[in-house]
C-alpha cells in the first residue's frame, strides 16, 4: 500500500489502501457570541473561550487525552492590542489608513520558514502592498498533548498597510492571500506545511489542533485585557472519518460549520467549471489570480467557506451569499411568499445547493449570524439578553446567564437564518433578514418574465406507437431480459412505484458474475454514514425537490435578469414529446444539436476508446460552435454500429467540458435505451446528464398497455405517466439515502462507489469516484458491449426469438449465480428442523467457500497459516498482520480463524523481541503497522 501524499503528520496520506481523504467529514460544536451595539470588550472572548470549553463533549480527544481535533476563534481585528504588541515589537502601526494582519502556520524548520517569509515579501512588494513587519505568535506548547506538539507549526503574524476604501482592501487581501498561496506551494512545495490562517483588517482567527479548553492556554494573546471583540464566532471540531490537523481546525475565514456537505464532489465539479467566465467590476483583470477558488485538499467546510469568500468579496452581503449557498426549501408546495419564492428560484439558476446536515456561524466583523439547512438536521439554540448579549451555540446552557437578564431564548428552525447587525445594532430574524433580501432587487419578475417552462411533465403525456418491427432487436441490443420486462418496467408502468422485493443480494458482484453486465452494476450508491442522517422521502417531501434547470449562466458574482432566462423542468425524465419539443426549439440561446453515441460493433479490439474521445470532441466542437443543447444519442445507430455504454458516453463528455472550461455552457441530454430502472437513472444524473429519454422503455410500456399486459388495464398515457412517477419517487428515495434533498446538488454529486472497474479507467472518465477494488478495463467494457450487439444482430435460423431469462432477482436454472440455492436453502432448514451441526456445516461451507466460484469481496480473502512461518520471517508476520488490519477495516467482524491468526502471529512477535532473534536488522520491524514497536503495533490493531 503507498501513500501519494504525506504531509509529515499534519492532515495523513492523500490515499492509503483502503483510506482517501476524499471521504473525510466532520461534525462538531459551533456557535458565536456578540454585542449587539458593537461593543468590543475582551469579556465577549472570555465567553468565547468559556463556550468553547463547555462545548467539550462535541470535540474529540486522542490517544494522549490532551490531543483534540480542533478548535478555535473567529474574531474581530482587536486594534489596541496589535497597536500596543507590535509597538512592543518595533513595528510601527500608521496612524491612518488601514491595517491587515495575516495569520501564518509555517513549517517548524528554522530554513524553511525564512523562505516562506522571503516568498511572502516578495509577492506583497509584487502587488503594490506594504509589509509592515513580523511578529511571533506566543504560544505554550506545554498546553498541548503529545500528537498535537509533534505536528504543531510555528505560529507567526505579518502586518499590511492599505489606504482608501476598506472593501477595496479586503479584495485585494483576497488576491495578495491567493497569490502567496499559490507562489508559496510553485516554489517550496510545503503542501500542507505552510497555512494561511487569515488575512484581513477586519477579522483575525486563532485556531488549533487543539481541545476546546486548551486554545487559551496555548495562544497568550488571548489573556490580554486589551484583547477585544464586539463578536467572536467558536468551533469545537470532532472529525468522524478524518484526520486531525492544524490546517482543517475551524473556524475559517468566514465560517464554522457543523455538519456535511454531501454533495461536495458535484459542488467542486461545478465551481470548477465556472472559474474561467468569472466576471467582476470589483475585481477586474485580477480575478484570474483568484483561481482556483477552491482548495481542493481542504474538508467539505473549507471548501464552502472558500466559494463564500469568493460570493462575498465579489459584492454580495455575508447573509446574501449564505442564503445562496445554502438555501430554504422553496418548492410548489412549500408554504413560502411569492417574493420569497422568486428570490430563490433566481438564485437556484445560479448556484445548485451545498446540500447536508448544516448549522453554520458566518462572521465579516461587522455582522455575525447563523443559518441552518433546509432539513434543520443540527441544532442551533439563541439567548438574548436585556443588556444586547446574543449567544448562539449547538445547544443551550453554554454559559452561564443569570434567567433574570434573558430577554429572549429561541432556536433556528429548518431553513432559517439569525443576523447581529453591529452597525444597525439590531437582532435580525429570519423573516427580516430574507425580505430585506428578496426585495433588493426585483428577482421574483425577473423569474417570471424570463422562466421558460416545458410542458408536457407531470401533465397529460401524449401516447406513443411502439416500433414494434424493431423492439426485440432493441431490447437484446441493450441489455434487456425478460426479468427487467416483467418484474421492473410493468409494474412501474402499473403501479407508479418501484416494484418491491427482499432485502439483500446474493448474486455475485459485477465484476465475478460470468454474465454480461451494464456498466452502471458496477456503481453503489453511497449513504448517510456516522452523524449524517437520511431523510425520510415521504414525510419530508416538502424539503425535497427533482426541479433542475438547462442554461445556467456560469458567471455567479453579477446580478442580471438574464441569469433567470432557462428552461425549467420539474424533473429529470424526458418524454418523446419533451424531447421532440426541446430540439424544435427556436430560442437563439437554446440551439440543441445530436451527437451519436456509437462504435463499430464488429470491428477489431479498441475502438470504444477512440469513439469515445470522437464523441467528446464532438460535443466539445458543438458547443463552442454555440449549441448549448446536446443530445447524447443512441437511437437509430448507423449500419454495423453499437450503442457506447451511455454511462461512459455521459461522464466522458462531462469531464471533458469541465477541463474545457464549458461545462456550465451546455446541458446534457440522454436519449437512451439503456437505461430503465431508478438506479440506471440515478447513476447517470450522476455523472453528468441534465435529463434522460428512456425510449426503449417507452416503447415496452406502449407494447404491453397496448398488448393488455398491465395490470389495471391502463392507456399507453397513464401507463408512461406511472412509469416516470415511478422513477421520480425512486429518484428521491435513493437521493434521501445520503441525505441529499434537490437533484441540483445530486446531479454531478458522484455519490458512488465503483467496485470492480479498473483504476486507469476511473481516473479518466469518472474521476473523483472512490474506487478500492480493481477490475475491468476498456477492452472488457468493449467486449461486453459488442457481445450485446451480436446478440442482437443473430439472425441465423433458430436464433432465440426470447430475451435471456435474467435470474438476478429470483433463482432461475441457466440464470445467474445465487448463494441462496435451492440445494442451501434446503440444507439450512433441514439443519434447523433436524438440529443437527453436522449440515449446518455443509450449509456454511456452501455459502463460504467461494474457492471456485466467487461471489463476494470476503470470498476473495484468506488467511495465511501463521503456524508455518519461520520464528525469525519479520516480512510474512508483516504479510499477515497488513490483510488483518485490511480486513478489519473492511468488513468489521473477524472470523474465529482469523483471531487465531493474529494470536499466532502475537506469539511469534513477542518470541522474536524476547529472543532477540528477527534478522539483522532489528529496523525491519518498525515496518509492522503504524508502530513505533511491534508489540504496541500488534495490540492497536487487535483492539
Amino acid at each position: 500500500m503507498k501513500s501519494e501524499r504525506d504531509d509529515g503528520g499534519l492532515l495523513g496520506p492523500e490515499r492509503l489502501g483502503l483510506y482517501s481523504r476524499r471521504d473525510e467529514r466532520d461534525s462538531c460544536g459551533v456557535g458565536f457570541v456578540a454585542d449587539v451595539q458593537g461593543r468590543a470588550s475582551h469579556k465577549i472572548v472570555e465567553d468565547a473561550v468559556t463556550i468553547l470549553d463547555n462545548l467539550i463533549h462535541r470535540g474529540a480527544a486522542g490517544g494522549d487525552g490532551k490531543t483534540g481535533d480542533g478548535a478555535g476563534l473567529l474574531l474581530q481585528y482587536p486594534r489596541e492590542f496589535f497597536k500596543r504588541v507590535c509597538g512592543e515589537a518595533g513595528i510601527k502601526l500608521p496612524a491612518e489608513g488601514h491595517v491587515a494582519v495575516g495569520m501564518l502556520f509555517l513549517p517548524q524548520d528554522t530554513k524553511a520558514r525564512k523562505q516562506c517569509r522571503k516568498v511572502i515579501s516578495t509577492v506583497i512588494k509584487q502587488e503594490g502592498g506594504n509589509l509592515l513587519g513580523w511578529r511571533e505568535v506566543p504560544v505554550d506548547l506545554d498546553a498541548l498533548g503529545e500528537i498535537a506538539r509533534a505536528a504543531c507549526p510555528a505560529v507567526e503574524q505579518f502586518f499590511v498597510r492599505g489606504d482608501g476604501d476598506v472593501d477595496a482592501f479586503e479584495r485585494k487581501l483576497f488576491v495578495l492571500r491567493r497569490m502567496i498561496e499559490k507562489q508559496v506551494e510553485k516554489e517550496l512545495a510545503l503542501g500542507d506545511g505552510f497555512y494561511v490562517v487569515s488575512l484581513s483588517s477586519r477579522t483575525i482567527v486563532y485556531k488549533g489542533m487543539v481541545m476546546g479548553g486548551q486554545l487559551a492556554e496555548f495562544y497568550e494573546d488571548l489573556h490580554a485585557d486589551d484583547f477585544a471583540s464586539a463578536m467572536v464566532v467558536l468551533h469545537q471540531r470532532y472529525s468522524t472519518n478524518t484526520f486531525p490537523s492544524w490546517k482543517l481546525a475551524q473556524p475559517f475565514r468566514y465560517l464554522a460549520h457543523n455538519g456535511e456537505i454531501n454533495t461536495l464532489r458535484g459542488n467542486i465539479m461545478q465551481m470548477r467549471s465556472r472559474e474561467n467566465h468569472l466576471e467582476s467590476p470589483l475585481f477586474g483583470d485580477e480575478i484570474k489570480k483568484l483561481l482556483p477558488v477552491i482548495d481542493e485538499t481542504g474538508s467539505d467546510s473549507a471548501c464552502l467557506d472558500n466559494v463564500l469568500e469568493l460570493l462575498y468579496e465579489g459584492g454580495r452581503e455575508l447573509p446574501h451569499s449564505m442564503l445562496m449557498l445554502v438555501p430554504q426549501a422553496w418548492g410548489a408546495k412549500y408554504p413560502i411568499g411569492p417574493d420569497h419564492r422568486g428570490f430563490f428560484e433566481y438564485h437556484a439558476g445560479l448556484m445548485e445547493p451545498w446540500d447536508g446536515p448544516a448549522c453554520l456561524a458566518f462572521m465579516d466583523g461587522t455582522v455575525v449570524g447563523a443559518s441552518l439547512d433546509r432539513n434543520g438536521l443540527r441544532p442551533s439554540r439563541y439567548t438574548i439578553t436585556n443588556d444586547g448579549l446574543v449567544v448562539m451555540a449547538s445547544e443551550t446552557g453554554v454559559l452561564d446567564i443569570d434567567p433574570s437578564t434573558v430577554k429572549e431564548r429561541g432556536a433556528l428552525r429548518p431553513g432559517e437564518v439569525l443576523v447581529v447587525d453591529t452597525e444597525k445594532k439590531r437582532v435580525l430574524k429570519n423573516d427580516e433578514v430574507k425580505a430585506g433580501y428578496t426585495r433588493k432587487l426585483p428577482y421574483r419578475r425577473w423569474v417570471e418574465e424570463n422562466r421558460i417552462a416545458l410542458h408536457g411533465l407531470f401533465n397529460d403525456i401524449a401516447p406513443i406507437e411502439p416500433d414494434r418491427e424493431n423492439l426485440l432487436y432493441h431490447e437484446k441490443l441493450f441489455g434487456y431480459t425478460r426479468e427487467d420486462v416483467q418484474m421492473i418496467v410493468g409494474p412501474m408502468a402499473s403501479a407508479g412505484h418501484e416494484p418491491i422485493g427482499s432485502m439483500g443480494a446474493d448474486t455475485p458482484l459485477a465484476v465475478l458474475s460470468e454474465k454480461p453486465q451494464l456498466l452502471y452494476c458496477y456503481f453503489k450508491q453511497l449513504f448517510a454514514q456516522v452523524t449524517n442522517p437520511p431523510i425520510d422521502p415521504i414525510r419530508e417531501e416538502l424539503v425535497m425537490s427533482l426541479l433542475t434547470f438547462m442554461g445556467n449562466k456560469p458567471n455567479v458574482l453579477q446580478d442580471d435578469p438574464r441569469n433567470a432566462h432557462l428552461i425549467k423542468l420539474f424533473h429529470p425524465v424526458l418524454s418523446n414529446e419533451d424531447l421532440s419539443r426541446l430540439r424544435a426549439g427556436k430560442i437563439s440561446r437554446f440551439k440543441s444539436c445530436a451527437v451519436k453515441m456509437q462504435f463499430p460493433g464488429n470491428a477489431d479490439d479498441g475502438d470504444l476508446e477512440k469513439h469515445v474521445v470522437r464523441i467528446c470532441d464532438e460535443v466539445v466542437l458543438q458547443v463552442k460552435s454555440g449549441n448549448s443543447l446536446v443530445v447524447l444519442t443512441d437511437k437509430d445507430l448507423g449500419s454495423g454500429m453499437a450503442p457506447v455504454p451511455a454511462l461512459l458516453a455521459v461522464s466522458a463528455v462531462h469531464q471533458r467540458l469541465i477541463n474545457e472550461g464549458l461545462r456550465t455552457s451546455a446541458s446534457l441530454i440522454l436519449e437512451t435505451g439503456e437505461a430503465r430502472e431508478v438506479h440506471h437513472l440515478a447513476v447517470l444524473l450522476g455523472f453528468g446528464a441534465t435529463a434522460v429519454n428512456p425510449y426503449v422503455a417507452f416503447d415496452i410500456i406502449a407494447d404491453m398497455a397496448l398488448k393488455g399486459d398491465l395490470e389495471g388495464d391502463i392507456d399507453v398515457s397513464k401507463a408512461m405517466e406511472n412509469y416516470i412517477k415511478a422513477l421520480c419517487k425512486g429518484l428521491m428515495k435513493v437521493m434521501s439515502k445520503m441525505g441529499i434533498s434537490t437533484l441540483r446538488s445530486y446531479r454531478n454529486a458522484q455519490v458512488f462507489e465503483i467496485i470492480g472497474v479498473n483504476s486507469d479507467v476511473v481516473e479518466r472518465y469518472f474521476s473523483g469516484t472512490s474506487t478500492l477494488v480493481e477490475g475491468i478495463g476498456m477492452a472488457e467494457i468493449e467486449t461486453e458491449a459488442k457481445a450485446r450487439y451480436t446478440s442482437a444482430m443473430d439472425h441465423t435460423p433458430g436464433a432465440s426469438k426470447l430475451l435471456d431469462s435474467g435470474g438476478s432477482y429470483t433463482y432461475r436454472a441457466g440464470g445467474e449465480r445465487h448463494l441462496w440455492t435451492p440445494e442451501s436453502i434446503s440444507t439450512l432448514q433441514r439443519a434447523t428442523r433436524e438440529d443437527n451441526v453436522d449440515l449446518y456445516r455443509q450449509y456454511a461451507q456452501m455459502i463460504n467457500d467461494q474457492s471456485k466460484k466467487q461471489s463476494t469481496l470476503r470470498g476473495l480473502f484468506t488467511f495465511r497459516d501463521a503456524k508455518a512461518i519461520p520464528i525469525d520471517d519479520v516480512e510474512a508476520v508483516e504479510v499477515i498482520m497488513k490483510r488483518f488490519a485490511t480486513s478489519a477495516m473492511s468488513f468489521g467482524s473477524i472470523s474465529r480463524e482469523a483471531h487465531e491468526t493474529l494470536a499466532v502471529a502475537m506469539n511469534r512477535i513477542g518470541a522474536m523481541s524476547n529472543s532477540g532473534e528477527g534478522g539483522e536488522d532489528p529496523a525491519r520491524y518498525k515496518r509492522l503497522p503504524n508502530g513505533d514497536s511491534k508489540c504496541s503495533a500488534v495490540k492497536q490493531i487487535a483492539s
